[in-house]
């Protein structure tokens, strides 16, 4: 963690971790420290996630029925995102803060015990406990926040949480994947409104990062490059899909995207993920990534808040750690303004993907709305 954020950790009523992250006075300097006495009544999180492989494909499938009692698009009054104030607790025992790390009330992954067995006792179906952890990201005490509209300097602030996170995770012996990302609006299927994101570390590689790595493999058999790098490298030299470009960063629409709206953000330097990206980089990916999410919001006429995923590709922690590089995918399920993209028969049943569109019209849409 650099010099200008500060880590305070504590725990919540019930045993998880919460860590505070400050980038303001008087608490960066550790002249003073958050509140951090949350005075709820809460019972054990009870974690029972397991994970099944589905023989057909050969990929782990998370079951995490506790789940289906999660909180669900409470009221601005009872968000559990906001900072706690007299007669009201929250998440967060602050009355303020600058940005928030806890581990999910109702984690996806983390369970604590059990090794592998069969499902009815056939070697088809092998079965484990789905160990790992969940965090809940809380950029901005804000409840109505964009993360486009975050100050400079809490954007920068963000990105060196997800990069400590990634760092601290990736230690962990059962957590083969971290995964960053915001998901943001109910159309993505948000059940907290009050920006955030969140990260999940997996133990096990999931399919999207194995396709990477197998194509990228495959690509270094038969050229002897990175394929990630040439990917880039062409992006830029073509230009027609090029949406913003720096000196440590950039960003395109890739020639193939799926999305009706979609943008890959790519640092020039070969890092496998967030913890390795050096100051000057994090400051410059402060600044376009900041700047992408807003082009988003811009994009459809009359739509003030473009449903989105931010989602943080970064290269697993053992197998293929220096055969994958980190990006950025940032895309929206929107198609037209009072339109969305449903995933039907031919994407969701066999992976063929139809666009409605074309990459070099998302461009040209996305370096139009420029500011």
């Amino acid at each position: 963690m650099t010099a200008r954020v500060r880590q305070t950790v504590t725990h919540l009523a019930d045993g998880r971790e919460l860590i505070y992250f400050d980038d303001t006075e008087p608490f960066v300097s550790g002249a003073a420290t958050r509140e951090t006495h949350d005075g709820r009544d809460l019972p054990p999180v009870a974690a029972s996630a397991e994970m099944r492989r589905d023989p057909l494909t050969g990929e782990w499938v998370v079951f995490a029925a506790h789940r289906m009692d999660r909180t669900f698009l409470p009221a601005t009054v009872d968000c559990p995102l906001c900072p706690s104030r007299a007669g009201s607790c929250t998440e967060i025992p602050a009355d303020d803060y600058d940005a928030v790390v806890f581990e999910n009330r109702f984690p996806s992954l983390g369970a604590l015990s059990g090794g592998e067995d069969l499902v009815d006792d056939d070697p088809l179906w092998p079965r484990r406990p789905a160990s790992g952890r969940c965090e809940v990201v809380a950029f901005t005490p804000q409840h109505d926040a964009r993360f486009a509209d975050l100050p400079l300097s809490r954007a920068r602030t963000v990105i060196d949480v997800l990069a400590a996170r990634t760092d601290a995770l990736s230690r962990r012996p059962d957590v083969h994947q971290v995964f960053c990302f915001e998901n943001r609006g109910v159309e993505i299927g948000v059940t907290l409104q009050h920006p955030h994101g969140q990260i999940y570390a997996y133990p096990f590689v999931p399919p999207r990062s194995q396709a990477l790595l197998d194509r990228g493999r495959e690509h270094h058999r038969r050229t002897g490059r990175s394929l990630q790098r040439d990917i880039l490298e062409a992006e830029r030299r073509a230009g027609t899909r090029l949406v913003w470009s720096g000196d440590a960063w950039s960003a395109y629409v890739p020639a193939a995207a799926r999305w009706p709206v979609e943008v890959h953000l790519v640092p020039h330097r070969e890092v496998p993920d967030l913890a390795a990206l050096d100051d000057g980089e994090r400051d410059e990916l402060a600044v376009a990534y900041r700047d992408l999410l807003g082009r988003v919001d811009r994009f459809f006429p009359g739509v003030e808040r473009v449903p989105y995923i931010a989602a943080w590709h970064q290269a697993p922690v053992r197998a293929g750690r220096g055969e994958m590089r980190l990006f950025c995918q940032i895309f929206s399920l929107r198609r037209a303004p009072d339109k969305l993209k449903y995933l039907a028969g031919s994407e969701s049943a066999l992976g063929a993907w139809i666009s409605d569109t074309t990459p070099e019209r998302i461009a040209a849409r996305l370096r139009e709305v420029a500011t």
